[in-house]
This record gives C-alpha cells, sequence and structure tokens, in this order.
C-alpha cells in the first residue's frame, strides 16, 4: 500500500500597525496586546503557528505568523477572529502569501533525515532565531526544459544547500492558490550563513530561471507576546 502523504496548507500573514494606535492610552494599548494573544491562543489545537517580530528589519512590516494547518478553514476563521479583536482595525496585511505543502519532484534521489513532503513528514516549524521568506516565481523557460536537464539544475543547488546544514529551508508551492509559485522560507541561528547561501545560489546554473524572488522579509522568532510589544 502507498504510503499516504500528508499535505497542509500554509500561511504567511505579515501586519502593520497604523502609528496612531500608539497614540491611545497604554492601558488601552495593553488590553488590546492581551485580547490579540489571546484569541491566537485559542487556535492552537488547529493550527501550528509562530510568530515573528520585523520592527527594525522592515519599514512595511510589524509582525508576522507563519501559520501551518491540515484545513484550510482554520485560517480562515483564526483570521476573522483578528477582524473582531478591538487592535483590528489599527492593521494592516501588506504582504499575505498562501501555499500547500507537496512532495518534491527533484528529491527521489535525494533523501535526509526531516525532509518535508516524504512519508507521512509535512512542514515543521523549527523555531530557530531567524527567519527568511521570500516569494518565488520560476520563469516559463524552465518549465520547457526537460526533467532530466532541470534535476541536473537542481542537483547542483543541494550541493549548495549542504554547504549550510545549519540553514533549514521550508519550501510550500503556491500554483493555483496565490500569485506566485513558490514561498520559501530559511530558518538560521546564524544570519550570515543565510546571506552566503544566496550569494552562492546567484553562481548556480538556475539562476537564469528565475523570475522573481523578492521581496525577502528578515524576521525575528519571538513569542507573539513580545512580538505586539515591540509595536509599542
Amino acid at each position: 500500500m502507498t504510503e499516504q502523504v500528508r499535505r497542509d496548507f500554509v500561511k504567511y500573514s505579515f501586519f502593520k500597525v497604523d502609528p496612531a494606535w500608539r497614540g491611545l492610552p497604554a492601558k488601552e494599548r495593553q488590553d488590546n496586546k492581551a485580547q490579540l494573544a489571546e484569541v491566537l491562543g485559542e487556535f492552537s489545537d488547529r493550527v501550528s503557528m509562530n510568530s515573528y517580530s520585523l520592527v527594525g528589519t522592515r519599514g512595511d512590516a510589524d509582525f508576522m505568523l507563519w501559520k501551518v494547518s491540515e484545513e484550510m478553514e482554520p485560517l480562515n476563521e483564526l483570521m476573522a477572529r483578528i477582524n473582531h479583536t478591538d487592535m483590528a482595525q489599527y492593521l494592516t496585511m501588506p504582504h499575505s502569501y498562501l501555499a500547500m505543502t507537496r512532495r518534491s519532484p527533484y528529491i527521489d534521489d535525494h533523501v535526509h533525515e526531516g525532509q518535508e513532503g516524504t512519508g507521512t513528514s509535512t512542514m515543521r516549524i523549527i523555531g530557530r532565531k531567524y527567519l527568511f521568506i521570500y516569494p518565488f516565481i520560476k520563469t516559463h523557460d524552465w518549465y520547457q526544459l526537460p526533467k532530466e536537464e532541470r534535476q541536473e539544475l537542481m542537483n547542483e543547488h543541494f550541493v549548495i544547500g549542504h554547504k549550510y546544514p545549519d540553514v533549514k529551508i521550508s519550501t510550500a508551492y503556491s500554483f493555483g492558490l496565490d500569485d506566485q509559485e513558490f514561498v520559501l522560507g530559511f530558518e538560521t541561528d546564524d544570519p550570515s550563513h543565510f546571506l552566503d547561501l544566496v550569494m552562492d545560489l546567484r553562481e548556480s546554473k538556475a539562476r537564469p530561471y528565475t523570475l522573481l524572488d523578492t521581496p525577502i522579509f528578515s524576521c525575528i522568532s519571538k513569542p507573539v507576546e513580545a512580538c505586539l510589544d515591540d509595536l509599542g
């Protein structure tokens, strides 16, 4: 019997707070943050979630929620609950990416422990200190290449990636679900290793087949309460 591979929905939601919120009385702001944190906690048994601060790293987003769920409905319900909080009137979502997990077509001869999309494993949020995220789109020419040629180019990517074992990649697929084709997330405790990885990948033979790989978000993993405290 073929082993069933679990497929999960993945959602990256970036939030920006209206500066007017910081003009509210301190008690009201504290109550707003506590209410929002409570709502997020209510979904802990249905949505795997980690929170990140972007205060100081981006100008267009303040915090981000990385969510993984077996079904789409909990993601919808969670956002609906957020919309009913007192803080919602001061929040915008400048960036939002929806995707799913699936088995990569290039890993048949490239298997390692904890690999996503194999067996019954799915996307795992490791929780390292830093997370770097960007949407990704390949050129049309990439999909016209023979599978063997694409495999050879991806094998080079794997070799480069293995030079940085402390950088954990999470690949999610957005074909037909959102504007991008992929959403790539990289978890690490040392940002310099991710920077070096990206520089190495720029010289790979597959690079000319990249159509889009921005914006890039540099995120700091923190408990949701700490992310909200960063807002003011």
